[in-house]
């Protein structure tokens, strides 16, 4: 359930009922609006039934939340949330780019692929260390050996650096190099995962699962939220359906449902919805369009050459091409690229 303070409602209103909430065993969660205070409250509700809390100092009203997603919903946060991750942020206002590698390869092409995605425009570098296939002979990535490659094109461009995590080892790996760690659509209901990647306070950047409905999506989100983890941003990546034209079936109007249920930022992957090159382009427009804060794209300086996804990676003159497209529907939207 939710509180919501009258407006005029003081810190210490606020405060007494906070305590009260948390004296008895429940977790209380405050966003602080321009107008109104809300406190969200998370646990077992039995516990203060009957506690007339309604009557306490400064509240407005009660609001029963049925969702069983709290903290990341939108009745919680009222207003959408902006998640910082290095030097860039993620959320209303702003455009973020990620581009790189399916899976890094070398240190060289790393590098090349970092100078030329953020000569094109792009804050994140992203790239896969770690590569959960469905064959298991395909090329599972370098792990930590490529995880010092972003490392050191971070050091080298400035851009902020993501990869994929696969497993508790890979996550305590990773957040020694990296930025943001991304679970994957595969991973999307490893809620053991989930609950370290919400214990490591790092940026998640969360994908949807394959067949996942939105509200398995936000109580997956949740997992990461409710170990103390606020800092979660949600990528459509397509779902599986009958249609064998594309790789997957990107879901465009889950970007608006998205925003309607939560206030987590939400960016989408062309790359993987298409597995084709030519429809990231009219795919990423379209994404801008329905309000996505972003979009992650695979770039590659030889997509024929390519250990892992090439057909539906971007050369570098084609990613500059997007992001001078791009400018304009970023703009009638009201962002702007990162500086």
């Amino acid at each position: 359930m939710i509180i919501i303070m009258k407006p005029n409602a003081s810190a210490e209103a606020v405060s007494k009922v906070k305590n009260f909430i948390e004296s008895n065993g429940l977790t209380a969660h405050l966003s602080e609006g321009t107008e109104v205070t809300i406190v969200g409250v998370v646990g077992d509700k039995t516990k203060i039934q009957g506690a007339n809390i309604e009557m306490m100092d400064g509240v407005d009203k009660i609001v029963a939340v049925t969702e069983s997603y709290k903290v990341v919903n939108k009745k919680f946060h009222p207003e959408d949330s902006v998640i910082t991750v290095g030097n860039a942020k993620i959320g209303p206002g702003h455009l973020a780019m990620m581009a790189g590698p399916c899976a890094i390869e070398n240190h060289d092409m790393l590098l090349e692929t970092a100078c030329a995605v953020k000569k094109a425009g792009a804050q994140f570098l992203r790239g896969g260390a770690y590569k959960p296939r469905t064959s298991p002979y395909a090329f599972q990535g370098l792990e930590e050996e490529g995880l010092q490659y972003m490392k050191e094109a971070r050091e080298a461009t400035g851009l902020n650096v993501i990869c994929e995590v696969t497993s508790l080892r890979a996550l305590e790996t990773a957040v020694k190099y990296v930025d943001m760690i991304q679970i994957g659509a595969r991973n999307m209901q490893n809620f053991e995962l989930l609950k370290e990647a919400g214990k490591a306070g790092i940026p998640v950047l969360l994908k949807r699962g394959l067949c996942a409905t939105i509200d398995e999506w936000l109580n997956a989100a949740e997992y990461i939220a409710s170990e103390g983890n606020p800092n979660i941003v949600l990528c459509e990546r397509g779902i599986r359906t009958y249609e064998t034209a594309t790789r997957n079936t990107l879901d465009i109007s889950a970007i608006p449902v998205i925003r309607a249920k939560s206030h987590l930022p939400v960016i989408v992957d062309p790359s993987h919805a298409t597995g084709v090159r030519a429809y990231i382009e009219p795919i990423s427009k379209a994404a801008l369009a329905v309000g996505a804060d972003g979009l992650i794209v695979e770039v590659h300086p030889c997509p024929s050459c390519a250990l892992s996804d090439g057909p539906q990676s971007l050369t570098f003159e084609q990613f500059e091409h997007l992001t001078e497209q791009l400018q304009p529907y970023a703009k009638l939207s009201g962002r702007v690229f990162n500086e």
